[in-house]
């Protein structure tokens, strides 16, 4: 036997064996190639791995957000203003707030129980929560803010929502909140933020609309007001915001600075120079004018309709049901959206809001819809006349498709006018529009009622509390049934809607509602508005459905964030 079997050479030797083998400049090309496929490995391998990765919110940033006017009242029990109503967002809590998708969730509460009969909410508030000063929120500071909201002297604006509510202090962090007769939309209230007693309770009812601490506010919010800054007529300028710890999940963006404005001009020219990052001030024609480069909007249709709604006891004409049909009929509402509010809305055809209702207008050609408005009139014994305007006899008399519409000055009515006139006038009505002041509008003629049409907004709310806006007994000032509708069958349902608890039996009743209401077409539905936020491509925002108001954009503030990373989705457990 041999005693030094032959060496065996493993691959590696052999490999670079051979690159010894090789000339110089045969060697850099290899070793060139050899990088360049390390070097394609590598990013591939990167590459695939990010694909797994999860992006996760990273703490820090600051939000500048753009404001026109200035806080009077950073109080919920008196906020008026939008930007009264913002600072209040960031700064309180309320016992319930809104999720992304539009339900309400506990919040100061830890847990809420609502009575078999529908009248006791009982309500245990977490320990956890703290006021921005550090004292507990307790149900003393509940039942403080809503004996204020209550207080007539005060004229609180959210007064109505809590009259006959009877509070009972159980303990320190028990309450319950007893109605005089079930109302199922009540739970919305709950979301009004809660003042701190020890801070509040010194002031006399002539004292607390003048205090400090409505501009310089302690809440138990996500964010507290680390600085205020004045210009020289000593008017708040800014705030500046940090985000609390107080209780809950501590928010993603560390500041905010909220900076507030004269006009709408001067908050577009401050987006365009990047002063701020974002706004909610915007009308549409400021918004197309938006950097779509550097900025996106996010949009929400509002719980609102406008509409036309028709008082047939000051015109026969509108008594007509194939006229309040042909009106309808005739009308592109998209174009009309356009025209109205440059194209921010959703087309309505149900006394529902646009974006609780999944009917859709059908598509037509403008002359199509045109040509079945006019059978339908014509199959109702109107005749086309000479002068263009249709005519029908009416108890005895001739009379024309003719009828006088008034609204409010304003943008949107106005052009939204301009649009209803010409399609109607080419449908052959002789349509015409009044304008008024606000305040005239309301006082000289929707309160007595004179009108034969009144183009309108309804703000019907995520609720869809409808009692006062078609039930028979609001016809008369100060009701709010502005189409004097009266319908033994839906006063009946929207009775029935407020105290139902089951969400099947409501989903039910508000069909039913909505049939009833469609078959006799007491108004024409036109659109629903959509909230607009123009917002910095850095910015990422929670979503945030069925907002009543624009300040409810901050009820998921705590979620937004700036920068970003990525995880391995193991780490996100």
């Amino acid at each position: 036997m041999n005693p030094h079997p032959p060496k065996r050479f493993g691959t590696f030797d052999r490999l670079f064996g051979y690159i010894d083998s090789l000339k110089a400049s045969d060697r850099a090309v290899f070793f060139s190639l050899l990088a360049l496929f390390l070097v394609s490995l590598s990013l591939f391998i990167y590459s695939w791995g990010r694909s797994f990765l999860v992006e996760v919110p990273v703490e820090g940033g600051t939000l500048t957000e753009g404001v026109v006017g200035s806080p009077r009242f950073i109080n919920p029990v008196l906020a008026i203003t939008r930007a009264d109503h913002d600072l209040v967002a960031l700064t309180y809590s309320g016992l319930m707030k809104l999720t992304p998708a539009g339900d309400l969730e506990n919040d100061l509460a830890e847990s809420l129980t609502i009575s078999d009969d529908g009248r006791v909410y009982n309500i245990i508030l977490r320990q956890d929560a703290r006021f921005h000063d550090g004292i507990s929120v307790t149900a003393d500071d509940v039942a403080f803010t809503i004996g204020l909201i209550q207080n007539p002297e005060l004229k609180s604006p959210l007064r109505g929502n809590w009259s006959g509510v009877t509070v009972e202090v159980i303990g320190p962090y028990e309450l319950n909140l007893v109605l005089e007769n079930p109302y199922t939309p009540f739970k919305d209230n709950l979301t009004v933020g809660i003042l701190p007693r020890h801070i509040w309770s010194s002031l006399t009812e002539e004292e607390l609309p003048f205090s400090q601490h409505n501009i310089e506010p302690v809440g138990s919010g996500p964010y507290y007001i680390k600085a205020v800054k004045r210009n020289e007529a000593g008017l708040v300028s800014e705030y500046d915001l940090r985000a609390a710890d107080n209780y809950g999940p501590e928010p993603h963006i560390d500041r905010i600075i909220v900076r507030f404005y004269q006009n709408e001009q001067a908050v577009a020219d401050a987006l365009h120079n990047d002063e701020i990052t974002a706004t909610a001030a915007l009308s549409e024609e400021s918004l197309s004018a938006v950097d779509s480069d550097r900025h996106y909007l996010v949009s929400e249709t509002l719980p609102r309709i406008f509409a036309i709604f028709l008082n047939q006891n000051r015109n026969p004409v509108l008594r007509d049901l194939s006229v309040r049909r042909a009106l309808s009929t005739a009308l592109d509402r998209r174009t009309l959206i356009e025209a109205a509010v440059g194209g921010y809305g959703e087309p309505d055809l149900s006394p529902l809001p646009a974006g609780l209702n999944e009917e859709e207008p059908e598509e037509l050609a403008p002359e199509e819809r045109l040509t079945r408005a006019r059978e339908i009139l014509e199959t109702a014994g109107w005749s086309l006349g000479p002068d263009g305007v249709y005519k029908k006899t009416i108890d005895g008399q001739e009379t024309p498709l003719k009828f006088t519409v008034r609204s409010a000055n304003g943008s949107l009515f106005e052009k939204a006018a301009e649009n209803l006139t010409a399609t109607w006038r080419a449908l052959g009505a002789d349509v015409s529009f009044e304008f008024y002041e606000q305040s005239d509008l309301v006082q000289t003629i929707i309160r007595p009622r004179d009108y034969q049409a009144l183009l309108f907004g309804m703000d019907v709310g995520r609720s869809l509390d409808l009692y006062p806006f078609w039930h028979s007994s609001s016809r008369e000032d100060p009701g709010l049934n502005v189409s004097l509708y009266a319908n033994i069958n839906v006063d009946s349902l929207v009775t029935k809607m407020r105290v139902a608890t089951s969400t099947d039996e409501r989903d039910r009743l508000i069909d039913q509602f909505v049939d009833e209401v469609e078959h006799d077409m007491p108004a024409i539905f036109l659109f629903s508005p959509s909230f607009s936020y123009a917002v910095a491509e850095e910015v990422k925002t929670a979503e945030f459905e069925k907002i009543q108001r624009p300040s409810e954009r901050w009820s998921n503030i705590a979620e937004w964030y700036m920068y970003k990373s990525g995880v391995w989705p193991i780490f996100t457990k």
